[in-house]
């Protein structure tokens, strides 16, 4: 059986969110001018893995529960994009 609805998500762990500024805006195209992620095409998925230690505006299609708690405890935010 082969699951037609799957969504494929790009993965991004969260110690790769370094490269932003504190209070910057991490949408999936500002992780495709870093040079983290090729394409849009795909939806976002933010890790856990790693440490943020700057407020960050976080807006992707998903996101581990541990990486949002990490994100808002540094004095960021979270909203999530739907899927297109």
């Amino acid at each position: 059986f082969v699951n037609i609805f799957r969504v494929e998500y790009t993965p991004i762990n969260l110690g790769r969110l370094a490269a932003f500024a504190a209070g910057s805006e991490v949408t999936p195209e500002a992780l495709v001018e870093a040079g983290l992620i090729k394409t849009t095409k795909q939806p976002v998925v933010i890790l856990g893995r790693g440490e943020v230690d700057r407020p960050l505006t976080v807006k992707v299609q998903r996101i581990s529960a541990s990486a949002r708690s990490k994100i808002e405890a540094a004095g960021g935010t979270v909203e999530l994009l739907p899927l297109e």
